[in-house]
């Protein structure tokens, strides 16, 4: 169990889903992944907070005509950590990214931002207050990976540098190019260069990761429930994996993580 009471700055620490159902979206990921949903009061626009063995591991909200209008499209967005939102958002900008939402205090939990990057990818910062982020992470059932999927590695590489000053190592993965971020030499997530193999209407996106005990079984549970399989089940040195989409066609990923030397 990987319980964590807060995250380094420039270190995803946080996801969540916008979806134009929230009850439905509620109903199949409670029965994908196990958790419980805690709906919030009047003041928080009712947003969700899924928890695993009441622990917080993800948050849902009825994504509306008001965030519409924002740019930010719905789905799954990762926060990235900062101890400055405000300054994060001026960073963002210099770097070519642009501001959609905030920064904005979200009651006494945080400050918040959500950004599109110079390619299209949405993210959101997330500075903690009372709310530090993912309480429970790395384990079935909770959010194990974050990966940036793109186009251009370069670009990429140079905008999240100047803004989190992340570094990065190269790792062959016997396809796409793929890079290992790093933030205080902690790796924080990964950036992957989609080929010609993806079709060019999916745009770059950032791609949560959840742990799951059987990413075969999980897949199957996601179709028969109303969702979709983007892409079937594979072999990786991390794991075996699938990127799915529940039943509003909001994509994520399973993963049942590689043994490790100790299993």
């Amino acid at each position: 169990m990987a319980e964590r009471t807060g995250y380094a700055p420039g270190t995803p620490s946080w996801v969540d889903c916008g979806t134009p159902d929230p009850e439905a979206a509620r109903a199949f990921y409670t029965e994908l992944f196990g958790w419980t949903a805690k709906i919030g009061p009047p003041e928080t626009g009712g947003y969700t907070t899924f928890r695993l063995r009441g622990k917080a591991v993800a948050g849902l909200y009825g994504y509306d005509e008001r965030m519409r209008q924002t740019g930010a499209p719905p789905g799954w967005t990762t926060y990235i950590a900062s101890a400055d939102a405000d300054g994060a958002a001026t960073a963002i900008g210099d770097a070519g990214g642009t501001v959609l939402v905030g920064p904005v205090d979200v009651l006494d939990m945080g400050r918040m931002l959500l950004a599109r990057d110079p390619a299209g990818a949405v993210f959101g910062v997330w500075q903690a207050g009372r709310h530090t982020g993912a309480q429970l992470v790395d384990e079935t059932g909770a959010l194990c990976r974050s990966e940036l999927y793109v186009r251009d590695i370069g670009e990429a590489e140079r905008f999240y540098t100047q803004v989190f000053g992340w570094t990065y190592e190269p790792m062959d993965i016997g396809g796409p190019q793929y890079r290992t971020a790093k933030a205080s030499d902690a790796v924080v997530c990964g950036v992957f260069e989609m080929d010609a193999s993806f079709p060019p209407d999916v745009p770059p996106n950032w791609l949560p990761y959840f742990a799951v005990e059987y990413t075969d079984a999980a897949a199957g549970l996601t179709t028969q429930r109303g969702g979709h399989l983007y892409s079937e089940p594979m072999e990786t040195s991390f794991g075996r994996f699938a990127i799915l989409g529940d039943p509003q066609d909001v994509p994520f990923a399973v993963i049942q993580p590689a043994p490790t030397s100790a299993e």
